[in-house]
């Protein structure tokens, strides 16, 4: 449809749905007074009691002819006060057809929630429109998901665009397992241009391509949103990478992005970080797991960890990194001053990757967290770690497999086990030192248990 109006686009992606929406007004004095009222209904907590609301929905619904839903009243009844905001009105994989949406008006005039989740509810286009018009109008939700929801029609888009442009409470928006072609894009990144949402997902949504083009124009001017999640997308190494890599050129206000489960690979790293060297204030959290990313990426990640500033989380995990990203990682991540968590867990490392690992925290006063689990860390590598734990009092969590390794000797195993159990009381003291500002740091001559020997082990060293 390239190079279609919206109009164009509307009116093609509009012929699936056929039925129109009817609507009729009342007489003037009517429909005056019930604008008045409808949008202080529900702030009437003196007037209104749970017995009240659950009858008006039953009314509403026999207007409408749609039986009840007994899981619906089931919730309204939970609610332990009305003065305040609920905490969820779950109607994920309730079939909600248009009369359905209808009725749950006097449910959403008298009651607000922080969660509305319509996730896999069957909304068509007019009863999408007309229910996101009241989620709208009565300022229903702080959080809307909308998930796995393909049938909502170009009205039922619309009604969603507006939502998002005029919404004063709307924060979170959930929109996953529903194909973002054509109009879907359009009229999501046009509202994105003045949204108030700081919290978008959009997994799995067949972003790639275009509809992620046009994404990324309407999010280099939106000064809002603070976290996107794109995972599992198909978002490639070529064109959706540039556009990722352009999106952290322009956009500053983004803290986290999570692209999870696409195919970035090593060339698609080259782009974020172009992207990630002109980042001076934004991003803190970068999620990179699973996208085919080899040890030969980490030549390009290298140039730029010494200089970021912000980004304090970066998940490498389930990347076929091995040992030689690891070494080629270890001056730039002693050089960087803002990683506080690092997840390396399923790279293909063994312990030569984990004696590089103790090297890289013997230096580090600033890593918190690591996770190095389904790498196959022998003895060797866990005797590394555990020594360098006793050089360093910053980490906080070091996830290791709990179950040890097979070993050639019987004994080593049973070595494992202590180490393991070592690095785990470390850690927790770590931990009891940082939670109190009194509790000075553990220097050498402390009492620690001494670590057992094991062949071949590596002992790092701190200057």
């Amino acid at each position: 449809m390239t190079g279609h109006t919206e109009e164009e686009a509307a009116r093609t992606f509009g012929k699936k749905c056929r039925g129109e929406k009817r609507v009729s007004f009342p007489p003037d004095e009517e429909m005056v007074s019930g604008f008045a009222e409808s949008r202080d209904t529900q702030r009437d907590g003196d007037s209104l009691t749970l017995t009240d609301i659950i009858l008006a929905y039953k009314q509403s619904c026999g207007k409408h002819r749609v039986e009840p839903k007994a899981e619906i009243q089931e919730q309204i009844k939970n609610i332990t006060c009305l003065y305040k905001r609920a905490r969820c009105l779950d109607l994920k994989g309730v079939h909600l057809d248009y009369h359905s949406c209808e009725s749950l008006e006097e449910i959403l005039k008298s009651v607000q929630f922080n969660l509305i989740n319509l996730q896999g509810a069957g909304l068509e286009e007019n009863g999408a429109s007309s229910l996101l018009d009241m989620i709208l109008y009565y300022e229903s939700a702080t959080h809307l998901d909308i998930s796995s929801n393909a049938s909502m029609g170009i009205s039922g888009w619309q009604a969603l665009a507006r939502l998002l442009k005029q919404s004063g409470c709307l924060w979170r928006l959930d929109a996953c397992n529903i194909p973002m072609l054509e109009y879907p894009a359009q009229a999501l990144s046009k509202a994105l241009l003045s949204s108030r949402l700081t919290v978008l997902h959009l997994e799995n949504t067949c972003l790639s391509g275009k509809p992620l083009f046009t994404l990324v124009g309407a999010l280099k001017k939106n000064s809002a949103l603070q976290e996107l999640y794109l995972c599992d997308n198909e978002l490639n190494s070529y064109q959706d990478a540039m556009q990722l890599g352009e999106l952290l050129k322009y956009n500053h206000t983004l803290k986290t992005l999570n692209l999870s489960n696409n195919t970035i690979s090593d060339t698609g790293l080259e782009e974020l970080c172009d992207g990630l060297r002109v980042q001076q204030s934004g991003l803190r959290t970068l999620v990179l797991s699973n996208n085919q990313i080899t040890h030969l990426g980490m030549t390009h990640l290298k140039r730029v960890l010494p200089f970021l500033r912000t980004l304090e989380t970066l998940d490498l995990g389930r990347n076929n990194l091995e040992n030689q990203g690891i070494h080629i990682l270890k001056e730039s991540l002693m050089m960087n001053r803002s990683i506080s968590q690092l997840s390396l867990a399923s790279v293909g490392i063994t312990c030569e990757g984990a004696v590089v690992l103790a090297e890289i925290l013997a230096e580090s006063h600033v890593l918190l967290t690591l996770d190095v689990r389904q790498n196959h860390v022998l003895t060797g590598g866990l005797m590394a770690l555990a020594l360098a734990l006793r050089i360093n009092h910053s980490v906080l969590q070091l996830d290791l497999d709990q179950n040890p390794k097979e070993e050639k000797d019987e004994f080593l195993i049973e070595i494992q086990k202590t180490l393991l159990s070592r690095i785990s009381e470390l850690c927790v003291a770590n931990a009891a030192a940082a939670s109190s500002a009194s509790v000075s740091p553990r220097d050498e001559e402390e009492t620690v248990a001494p670590l057992p020997s094991a062949p071949g082990a590596a002992t790092p060293t701190a200057d």
